[in-house]
């Protein structure tokens, strides 16, 4: 594995008295795309949102580049060069395409400008000017992931992006996390959708009920396909 950019140790997470986090565990080496699977209600989107700094209550170890996450907020956590694409994508329905973009702050250097983005999502550049709630389900969740791009991110935190999409834009989707891999962006996935995280992923966390309890590389994925099914119960 390549060296590790984010490091996530014993993390535990709760909402109010709801304890969700049961000490995950897991690394993702820096340029990886690493996936987060597991059945609804396993912990996955909790992960993302402790590792983000948004869970009311959380403990254990977030290193970003060698650097303790654990107790900062989650504005601090952006600075450091973390974005997260969360599932319900938050498009404001009274902004344009173009202003939704325009949004989020640079938080570092290296954030892609309006018209590398556009190269990236053409259809973007053909609605710039319309509301981003008048797009469809999978302009939507390209613009929810165009509008990270801004920020000067290296780890992208992506929760769902297929989900409810027809397959010619999961395809799309797929195509956008390779290329921004290539580019070299660092990506952790949830996903349900194993077909799916099997093209574009480098290894795979199963997680179960709050916590990892296997990892299968992609190279051995066909290997591993009864235990995976089994695991997921599909």
């Amino acid at each position: 594995m390549a060296e590790a950019l984010l490091q996530v140790r014993d993390l535990e997470g709760w909402y109010g008295e709801s304890h969700i986090l049961h000490g995950m565990t897991f690394e993702v080496g820096r340029g990886e795309v690493v996936t987060l699977l597991g059945r609804n209600g396993a912990g996955k989107t909790t992960t993302m949102r402790a590792v983000m700094g948004m869970l009311p209550k959380r403990s254990g170890s977030v290193k970003y580049d060698g650097r303790e996450l654990i107790h900062l907020k989650s504005n601090a956590i952006a600075k450091a060069g973390i974005a997260i694409c969360p599932e319900e994508r938050g498009i404001f329905a009274s902004l344009s395409v173009k202003e939704n973009l325009l949004l989020p702050p640079r938080v570092k250097p290296g954030g892609l400008d309006l018209e590398a983005i556009y190269k990236l999502f053409p259809n973007l550049r053909e609605r710039s000017t319309s509301q981003g709630t008048k797009l469809s389900g999978g302009e939507q969740q390209m613009l929810a992931i165009a509008r990270i791009l801004r920020t000067g991110a290296d780890l992208l935190l992506l929760d769902e992006p297929t989900e409810g999409l027809a397959p010619v834009i999961v395809q799309q989707i797929g195509a956008t996390i390779r290329m921004l891999r290539e580019t070299g962006f660092t990506i952790v996935l949830v996903e349900q959708n194993f077909h799916f995280a099997a093209t574009v992923a480098d290894r795979h966390y199963v997680v179960e009920h709050g916590q990892v309890i296997d990892m299968i590389p992609n190279a051995s994925l066909e290997q591993n396909r009864e235990k995976l099914k089994t695991y997921l119960g599909v």
